[in-house]
């Protein structure tokens, strides 16, 4: 459904950008096309296992690397063994054109500190890893950072079907600050700069939200990101 004023992008915190919108409906039906394929053994949509012994109540499937925590593999260590699926140069392209539309020309420069990853990579090129998370009816993420990767260049996700609201923290802790903010299908949120590191998750998803063309139950959330492997 077509918003009767449009929501316009919105700067969540310094290198953390909100752009409602920015798939149009097509472009979602193409993406959701690509994850249900993605997901698909071998090397398809897994429950994580913690090193704790607990799981996280969001399935997931990689591309590029395999994410597991915590580190990344060539190979799915933690599931079936299968070599992780390819990483599709379309998605390196979006990855390029999402953070061009959120900065501009001018990506913001992480800061020289203890908490800034040190990899010199471009923050527009060089995306090689997407991280699925599927959300079913009550599944949610809990606070934390993207910390396993060598790269500074911005985080790029994308959210698919039902609206969620995403809690955008700070860079030293779990706790407040933080702003919640809602994202919906089609949206865009890039964070990178002086928030690449920021803790942040989801508390909760609004089920039955989600636009009834795109014929998704529940939510996807597609995350890009420069691994710096």
């Amino acid at each position: 459904m077509d918003e009767l004023f449009p929501r316009p992008p919105v700067v969540i915190a310094p290198g953390a950008v909100h752009v409602p919108g920015w798939l149009d409906l097509p472009a979602q039906q193409r993406l959701l096309a690509d994850c249900r394929a993605w997901a698909r053994p071998p090397a398809g949509l897994r429950t994580v296992r913690m090193p704790s012994g607990g799981q996280m109540s969001v399935r997931m499937v990689c591309l590029g690397w395999h994410w597991y925590p915590y580190g990344y593999a060539r190979t799915v260590v933690d599931g079936d063994g299968a070599p992780v699926k390819p990483f599709p140069a379309r998605l390196a392209r979006l990855a390029a054109q999402a953070v061009t539309d959120a900065y501009g020309e001018e990506p913001p420069e992480s800061p020289e500190s203890p908490e800034s990853p040190e990899s010199p990579e471009l923050a527009s090129g060089g995306y090689d890893v997407a991280l699925i998370n599927y959300y079913d009816r009550g599944a949610a993420m809990g606070m934390h950072r993207d910390s396993d990767e060598k790269s500074a260049a911005p985080v790029v996700s994308l959210s698919l079907g039902d609206t969620c609201v995403f809690r955008f923290g700070n860079i030293r802790s779990r706790n407040r600050p933080w702003t919640d903010v809602e994202l919906r299908s089609g949206d865009l949120f890039v964070f990178g700069g002086p928030s690449r590191r920021a803790f942040h998750g989801v508390p909760r998803t609004l089920p039955g939200t989600g636009p009834a063309a795109l014929g998704l139950t529940g939510r996807l959330n597609v995350t890009l990101r420069v691994s710096g492997l």
